[in-house]
């Protein structure tokens, strides 16, 4: 990764005149050219800036949780969604109200007669 603060890939940093990636591209090319493989450039890359230059942690150590949270969050949540389904399925239903109320005829009547005085144009 560039240094200079874009957060881009080494090669990838188009800030114009960005000395830091100019400076990493020629260590980097010289190292190449000197016959050094991978992991010595890689460790000579860490050793000089630090851990941050790399585009992706280490799977050892520590840095193995970056691998396993992905995966273990969404593990999580599929669980924690198959739990609450089931809740909801297990719930019982209200039971409804069998039947329905007596009005006696004359209140019946009463409303009857006050929706057409009140419906009337």
């Amino acid at each position: 990764m560039c240094r200079c603060g874009c957060n881009q890939v080494l090669l990838e940093c188009n800030h114009v005149g960005c000395s830091t990636s100019e400076k990493m591209r020629h260590e980097l090319t010289a190292m190449i050219n000197s016959g050094d493989n991978d992991k010595m450039i890689l460790a000579n890359f860490v050793e000089k800036y630090g851990p941050v230059v790399l585009a992706a942690p280490t799977k050892t150590g520590f840095n193995r949780v970056a691998w396993i949270m992905p995966y273990l969050v969404l593990v999580l949540g599929i669980a924690a969604c198959v739990i609450v389904i089931r809740t909801w399925k297990r719930r019982r239903a209200p039971v409804p109200v069998i039947g329905t109320p007596q009005i006696d005829s004359s209140a019946l009547n009463d409303y009857r007669k006050r929706v057409h005085e009140e419906t009337e144009l």
